[in-house]
C-alpha cells in the first residue's frame, strides 16, 4: 500500500488533537494491525453495499413485476404496505418508508446504530426503486406470480440481511417482543403473518389470501437459502477405539481436516477413567456415504453422530477438492 495512504489511514484512526503524536508512538506491529483492520472493514463495507444493492433491485422486481400488478400481498411490513396500497390507492413507495420507520428506530435500540443506518438506507433505496424503475409486468398467471414474486422478494430480503440490513422490519419487532413476552421470534412472526393474511382474506378474497400465503412460503424459503447457505455441510463426531486409524483415513483418503477431543467412556459400570480420543470432522453431505463406508472398514462398532451445518468459514472444507477413492 502507498506510504501516504498508510499514514492517512493511521492518522484517521486516531482522530483528535494529538493524533499525530499518538500515531508516532505506534510499533510496526500495531501499524500493520491497523492497516489490516482497515482492509477488512473496507472489504466488508463493499460486500455489504453490493449485497444490499442487489437485494433492493431483486425485491423491487418482485414487487413491481409480480405482486403489485396482480394484487398479491406478502407477510410482514411489506405485506401490510401492499395491502394498504391496494385498498387505498396510496403509493407503495410512500407506505414502505412510513410503515418501516418505527422498526428502524426499534432496530437502533435493539441491534445497533450501524444496523439501523443500513436499514434506513436500504428501505429508502427500495422505495425509490419501486417508484422510479420501470419494471415490466411479467405475467398474470396467479401461480407463477405467487412463486416467482416470492422468489425475487425473498432473494432481496435475504441479500439485504447478508449485507447487514433488512428491508422488512417485522423481524426487528419480533426480536424486541421475544425479550418482553414468552414467545420465540418464529412464533411472533407467525402470529403477525396470520393476522395479515386474515385481513387479506377479509378485504380482498380468500383466494388472494391463499396465493399470498404461497408467496410468503416461497419468499421465506429463499431468505433461508441465501442467509444460511444452500450448500449444507455435516459435522461428524466419531467415537472409536481405532481413532488414530480413522483420523489418518479422513486426512489421507478423504482429504479433510480433523479435530481430536479428549474424552472418557461413560457407559461402563466400573468406575474407571477410560480415556478415548473423539474424532470430529466437517464434510459435505455428498461425502457422508463414503465416510461411513471407510469407517466401517476400520471399526464396525464405531459410534457416529452426524449434525447438519448450514455453512462454514475458515479451515480446509472449502479449499480442498473432493478426493476420489
Amino acid at each position: 500500500m502507498n506510504l501516504f495512504l498508510q499514514k492517512l489511514i493511521i492518522n484517521l484512526t486516531f482522530l483528535g488533537k494529538k493524533a499525530h503524536e499518538r500515531a508516532g508512538y505506534l510499533t510496526k506491529r500495531e501499524r500493520l494491525q491497523i492497516l489490516r483492520n482497515f482492509r477488512i472493514n473496507l472489504k466488508r463495507s463493499l460486500l455489504d453495499t453490493m449485497f444490499i444493492s442487489m437485494g433492493v433491485l431483486s425485491a423491487g422486481f418482485g414487487l413491481r413485476g409480480f405482486l403489485l400488478p396482480n394484487k398479491f400481498v406478502d407477510g410482514g411490513a411489506t405485506g401490510v404496505s401492499l395491502l394498504i396500497s391496494q385498498m387505498t390507492g396510496l403509493e407503495l413507495a410512500f407506505l414502505l418508508i412510513t410503515i418501516n420507520i418505527p422498526f428502524i428506530f426499534l432496530g437502533y435500540k435493539v441491534i445497533g446504530k450501524l444496523f439501523s443506518l443500513k436499514t434506513a438506507l436500504a428501505i429508502t433505496s427500495l422505495a425509490i426503486c419501486v417508484a422510479v424503475f420501470p419494471y415490466p409486468e411479467i405475467t398474470n398467471d396467479k401461480l407463477l406470480v405467487a412463486v416467482f414474486g416470492g422468489f425475487f422478494l425473498g432473494s432481496g430480503i435475504g441479500l439485504s440481511i447478508r449485507g447487514g440490513a433488512v428491508i422488512d422490519g417485522t423481524e426487528v419487532l419480533a426480536i424486541y417482543l421475544s425479550k418482553k413476552i414468552k414467545f420465540t421470534i418464529g412464533d411472533i412472526i407467525l402470529i403477525i403473518n396470520i393476522v395479515i393474511f386474515s385481513f387479506a382474506a377479509y378485504l380482498l378474497s380468500v383466494e388472494a389470501a391463499l396465493y399470498s400465503i404461497l408467496t410468503y412460503i416461497s419468499a421465506s424459503k429463499m431468505v433461508d437459502y441465501i442467509t444460511e447457505g444452500i450448500e449444507e455441510f455435516s459435522g461428524v463426531t466419531i467415537i472409536s477405539k481405532h481413532s488414530d486409524k480413522i483420523r489418518e483415513m479422513i486426512i489421507n483418503k478423504m482429504g479433510r481436516g480433523v479435530t481430536i477431543f479428549k474424552g472418557e467412556r461413560g457407559f461402563e459400570n466400573k468406575r474407571q477413567n477410560v480415556e478415548i480420543n473423539i474424532v470430529y470432522t466437517v464434510i459435505t453431505r455428498l461425502e457422508i456415504n463414503k465416510l461411513q463406508t471407510e469407517i466401517e472398514k476400520i471399526d464396525e462398532n464405531a459410534f457416529i453422530v452426524i449434525n447438519s451445518i448450514k455453512d462454514t468459514k475458515g479451515g480446509m472444507i472449502k479449499k480442498r477438492p473432493l478426493k476420489k477413492l
